[in-house]
């Protein structure tokens, strides 16, 4: 057995290090044509690491592992005898595995068992279930019987087990790296609500989310993608309420994927969005569980990427982007007019400076006499037309904007801040910009942070240029063309098979009362019509609270 996998393992990994000449470029192109998304079989230059098996053999093994892990300086390799009779040697991480367990508990339990166990592994009158007894109380314990398992549990953090003369080896679960702790959202953060968020640990996260849904319809899936990073994601749902159809095609969709690496979720989100050529997002991106959770009690999916504090959720709908988590934890009232105030905000972030342009450019007969003198006064003397003006101050203030991001945070709110009056203040004084221009520039900004979601309001400030142009070139004509086009586009896009504009358009009155305004939480009956039809039934009816229904009055205090 060690002879036929000996050499092609070998040279296998020869191939891998060596420099291509130019006939090995040529060869590697026609490699490359018959990969994975070209249309074409895929045809390996040489078998993957899963067709070789481990051998009996301990020094064939670790020629083979020593081949694989050149050159990495961070895999410890450990040799010792099993109770003095059998050779073993542990692989692992440093940095990703507990060296702390492995040395002073995994390695001291082997080197300590007893004789006779030792002697009849040796005389191979016991298998490896008597060392998986072993050391099973201090760990989880997998078989594994080919270098490809070998491999990948190492680089997952566990560590490996190889004893001489046996053709398997042991995977113990020794991951432990270091990452930062749960901490307060920061992109969504929230006066009333938790105050939990998710991590760039993949296992710290689903915990998050099975602490909140302790059932055992709570089902996580496991997919590695990645040829390189081979990064561990997950696909949950509650398989009582999420439709079948959309968990086999989000699972179908992620599978397709032949990517070299995955480094954060806007990767996946990309590769498995519906229209990906249009600029509004068909997938919603969160960091809160408590988000998560309550998107899975409607019956949609959700998608945990190692690596990334961001989940998705699919389907989505575009209400959901003006939605904030803390719309459900103040009361239904406040809730309501807040969520009234971002329709009225994204309104005047989108359209606002395209108004203002073409009223002051083509139909300055909509102004009041009063006004429109005021106007006409600030802009004499103002060397460029309305629009020019426009996109000036739009493009200055998204600069100002760029650049208090990018910058420290404690720096780049001053900046932001200061960059802002000193620069308004100073346009206004060479007489560049006229203040009424200022205004709603300034008034345009302010809007567009009341969108909940980051990725929507970035939408609005391309669109908000498009629209500027279009009120500059035609006046009021050119923003109804505007408005007409993205409302069309609006129409025809979908989200995993959901209309993106749902209750709207397929109108649904019933799942209306979460759109515009919130109801109360006992009038919020049903889930919404488009995803968790599979269970509508959120809760029961008749939960309004109502006063007791005795007339007899409370008795006094004191007495009976």
């Amino acid at each position: 057995m060690p002879g036929p996998y000996r050499r092609p393992l070998r040279a296998a990994l020869f191939r891998r290090r060596q420099k291509p000449t130019q006939q090995g470029k040529q060869d590697n192109n026609k490699d490359k044509q018959g990969q994975p998304g070209s249309g074409n079989k895929h045809t390996a230059p040489y078998p993957p690491l899963e067709e070789y098996r481990l051998t009996a053999e301990l020094k064939l093994n670790l020629e083979q592992l020593q081949n694989i892990f050149a050159k990495c300086s961070d895999v410890v390799r450990r040799d010792f005898y099993l109770g003095q009779a059998v050779k073993v040697a542990l692989f692992y991480i440093d940095g990703l595995a507990d060296k702390k367990l492995i040395e002073d508990t995994l390695v001291r339990t082997l080197q300590q068992a007893p004789a006779e166990l030792a002697r009849s592994l040796a005389e191979r009158t016991r298998d490896l279930t008597a060392v998986m007894e072993m050391v099973m109380p201090m760990t989880d314990v997998a078989v594994v019987d080919n270098m490809g398992s070998l491999v990948k549990h190492v680089l997952n953090g566990d560590t490996v087990l190889i004893l001489d003369g046996f053709n398997k080896g042991l995977a113990l679960s020794t991951r432990a790296w270091e990452h930062r702790a749960v901490e307060e959202p920061i992109t969504e953060s929230v006066v009333r609500g938790p105050r939990e968020s998710f991590i760039e640990s993949l296992r710290t996260n689903t915990s998050l989310i099975r602490r909140r849904l302790k059932t055992p319809s709570l089902k996580m899936e496991t997919v590695c993608l990645g040829r390189y990073t081979m990064t561990n994601i997950v696909i949950t749902y509650i398989e009582d309420l999420a439709d079948p159809a959309v968990v086999r095609e989000v699972r179908r969709r992620l599978e397709r994927i032949q990517i070299d690496g995955v480094l954060e979720s806007a990767y996946i989100e990309e590769l498995i969005e519906d229209n990906p050529d249009s600029p509004f997002p068909q997938i919603d991106h969160t960091e809160r569980p408590d988000k998560v959770a309550a998107a899975l009690l409607e019956g949609r999916v959700g998608i945990l990427i190692d690596g990334t504090p961001f989940a998705l959720i699919v389907p989505t709908v575009f209400v959901q982007f003006l939605q904030a988590s803390e719309d459900y934890y103040e009361r239904y009232y406040l809730s309501s007019f807040l969520r009234l105030a971002r329709f009225v905000a994204l309104n005047i972030a989108l359209l606002l400076p395209a108004v203002y342009v073409a009223v002051t450019t083509f139909h300055q007969e909509m102004l009041p006499t009063n006004l429109l003198v005021k106007v006409a006064s600030q802009r004499e003397g103002i060397p460029f037309p309305a629009l020019v003006e426009a996109l000036l101050i739009e493009l200055t203030f998204e600069l100002l904007r760029e650049a208090g991001v990018r910058l420290p945070r404690p720096v780049g709110q001053a900046v932001s801040i200061v960059g802002a009056l000193v620069i308004g203040e100073a346009a206004v004084s060479a007489s560049l910009v006229s203040p009424a221009m200022v205004i709603v520039v300034a008034m345009t900004g302010i809007s567009s942070f009341a969108t909940p979601s980051y990725s929507m309001a970035i939408t609005l400030r391309l669109l908000r240029f498009i629209m500027l142009i279009l009120a500059g070139t035609f006046g009021f004509y050119g923003i109804m063309l505007g408005l007409l086009a993205i409302l069309v586009h609006l129409n025809t896009l979908r989200s995993f098979g959901v209309p993106y504009l749902a209750p709207v358009a397929p109108w649904n009155f019933s799942d209306f009362k979460d759109v515009l305004v919130r109801v109360p939480r006992w009038a919020m009956n049903s889930r919404p019509s488009q995803i968790g039809y599979r269970d509508p039934v959120r809760q029961g009816a008749g939960l309004k609270p109502k006063p007791p229904a005795s007339s007899n009055p409370a008795p006094e205090r004191g007495k009976s």
